[in-house]
């Protein structure tokens, strides 16, 4: 029996194509030359949208952002447009900005996944949980209760139906809220700092690398300028270029997202069993024991 494997997260299909543009644009290749090339291997709309920018000498950081808009990996779609357009406004080498940004791609890529066998269990404990009410009517129907004439017929077991019936609905809806608030993670943790890396690496000044961070608009209200901050002041107190530090910093802020989706994974299978105990078993008692015990009830009544 063959195991299903869950898709590749979307984000490492972007790191590809940065890749194979990176290599590219190392290679000597013009930037309009190089989309056209990815495209003709890797057929997508947001790729569409930035040659054909590209051939009509426009924005492409503005197309990739646009046609990105609804795809699966927007978040990286539009970190590469800022990539793009830092790497211009400042001059960094787009090539390397791009094998950069492929690289950070693959690691978010790792963080997912490993996000997703971690949340393999808490998820498949909820689904089978969720069935125990509706497998206890089946056992009282397989060993011989009256209960679905019970729970359909009788006005105590139509209250027990109502009750367990909603009880079971709130406890699964509880545990895909739970399961969902596990799931969330940063999109691309660590992408300020890897950006204002790339800028630097331009040979700009920091004011300038800062501001063409900012002007790219795709990181607004997700750049750590505190962070940035202590790390460029550590770099001048030392003496040292800041790039290799902000690159750093981004990595442990990548580590810092694996771990605290780690965590949420393994406090899941405790948490779970909150709505376990509120709503699902107090559902299969409404639904599977209750019905048994009023058959039975019932059937003594009716012998004597």
């Amino acid at each position: 029996m063959r195991h299903r494997h869950p898709p590749p997260p979307p984000i490492e299909r972007v790191a590809t194509v940065a890749q194979r543009l990176a290599v590219l644009l190392g290679a000597g290749v013009a930037p309009s030359s190089a989309l056209a090339h990815v495209r003709e291997t890797d057929d997508d709309a947001v790729l569409e949208a930035a040659v054909a920018a590209a051939e009509a000498g426009g924005d492409v950081a503005v197309a990739i952002c646009r046609a990105a808009a609804s795809e699966p990996a927007a978040d990286a779609w539009q970190a590469v447009a800022a990539a793009w357009s830092v790497s211009s406004a400042v001059g960094a080498p787009l090539a390397s900005t791009l094998r950069t940004m492929a690289e950070s791609f693959r690691e978010v890529g790792r963080l997912q996944r490993e996000l997703v066998v971690a949340l393999a269990g808490p998820r498949a404990t909820a689904r089978l949980v969720a069935l125990l009410p509706v497998v206890a009517v089946g056992f009282g129907v397989l060993l011989g209760f009256d209960t679905l004439r019970v729970l359909f017929a009788t006005p105590i077991g139509i209250g027990c139906l109502v009750s367990g019936v909603i009880l079971l609905l709130a406890g699964s809806r509880w545990s895909a809220v739970m399961v969902a608030r596990a799931s969330r993670q940063p999109a691309l943790p660590g992408l300020a700092l890897d950006l204002t890396a790339i800028a630097l690496a331009g040979g700009t000044s920091i004011p300038r690398a800062r501001a063409a961070v900012d002007a790219s608009g795709i990181v607004a209200g997700t750049l750590d300028g505190t962070r940035i901050d202590a790390v460029l002041e550590l770099a001048g107190r030392a003496g040292i270029p800041a790039g290799e530090l902000l690159r750093s910093e981004a990595d442990q802020q990548r580590l810092e997202a694996r771990s605290a989706g780690q965590e949420r994974a393994a406090r899941l299978g405790v948490t779970l069993m909150v709505p376990l105990a509120l709503c699902v078993l107090p559902a299969f008692m409404l639904l599977g024991v209750a019905p048994m015990l009023i058959s039975v009830v019932s059937s003594t009544r009716l012998e004597f």
